[in-house]
């Protein structure tokens, strides 16, 4: 008996430094490219040529964020990027809200077929249905304006998938309380659906944040100057300042693209982490 058990923990403990060893591996492999970004935007220029590549400089040049910034209108580029970003997120809760409370809780004829045909068009890649888009904007001479960069990313069909399966997590005993109370349908999403679904939706935000802001092929598509260009294309232009690649700069400018995204993680990480491992029970 005392046999088996040593050798029940002994297993046990093998098991427990795999696991926390494949999770170091992943770390490092996460963290690397970051960490040498970072170190590489604080560098000389003839220290990003070394070989071997050194982690740390010798000296610091914090006037490269300086560069990165004055190379060209970044401040307006920053404001494009937030009022595209935040727009699309807005409108989003306004539409896939509705969208997935109907697909959860409603019934009606079609819904099935509906939902189905949501689905599918997750199978759709952006750059399949570009072209299609531009002519429409260029006809309506939305081209290098603010909707042509948020209407098409108003609303998303997995935000759709992810909030009507917290919603159907909801016990419905709680709805028909609301509607013995005379609740509108409209005061149940409201003051039930959202506030109990509230990780998911600070999850759903999170990962629109970062695609809208991040994305470079969009605004390179809808855009032939700079009125309405976002961040992503301004760091694109660092790479041919002076007429060559200034990897200091450029990575500084990566780091102030990246900044925002970190930050509003930190800010979001304990909603995400309870939308993994929410169950519907208050």
């Amino acid at each position: 008996m005392k046999r088996l058990q040593l050798t029940y923990r002994l297993k046990k403990i093998v098991l427990t430094v795999v696991q926390y060893t494949g999770f170091a591996i992943l770390l490092v492999l996460f963290i690397i490219p970051f960490v040498w970004m970072v170190s590489t935007s604080v560098k000389s220029i003839g220290e990003t040529l070394t070989n071997p590549p050194i982690f740390i400089p010798s000296d610091f040049h914090f006037e490269n964020y300086v560069k990165a910034w004055k190379s060209g209108p970044f401040l307006h580029f920053f404001l494009n990027s937030a009022i595209i970003t935040f727009s699309s997120m807005i409108l989003q809760l306004l539409f896939v809200v509705p969208a997935a409370y109907a697909f959860a809780r409603c019934k009606f004829r079609g819904k099935t077929i509906l939902f189905g045909i949501t689905m599918m068009t997750l199978m759709i890649p952006g750059q399949l249905i570009f072209m299609p888009l531009f002519l429409i904007f260029s006809k309506m001479g939305l081209i290098n304006s603010y909707a042509s960069m948020i209407l098409p990313f108003s609303t998303s069909a997995f935000g759709i998938f992810m909030l009507r399966q917290s919603f159907m997590q909801i016990p419905e005993e709680l709805l028909e309380a609301a509607r013995l109370d005379q609740a509108s349908e409209w005061q149940i999403i409201r003051h039930i659906m959202v506030p109990m679904a509230r990780p998911t939706i600070v999850t759903l935000m999170l990962l629109t944040f970062i695609s809208r802001w991040n994305d470079y092929f969009w605004p390179l598509v809808m855009t032939t100057n700079d009125k309405v260009r976002t961040l992503s294309i301004g760091v694109s232009m660092l790479k041919n300042t002076e007429g060559g690649a200034s990897w200091n700069v450029l990575m500084a400018g990566n780091v102030i693209l990246v900044l925002p995204i970190l930050i509003v993680f930190v800010c979001a990480q304990r909603q995400i982490i309870r939308a993994f491992t929410y169950t519907g029970e208050k």
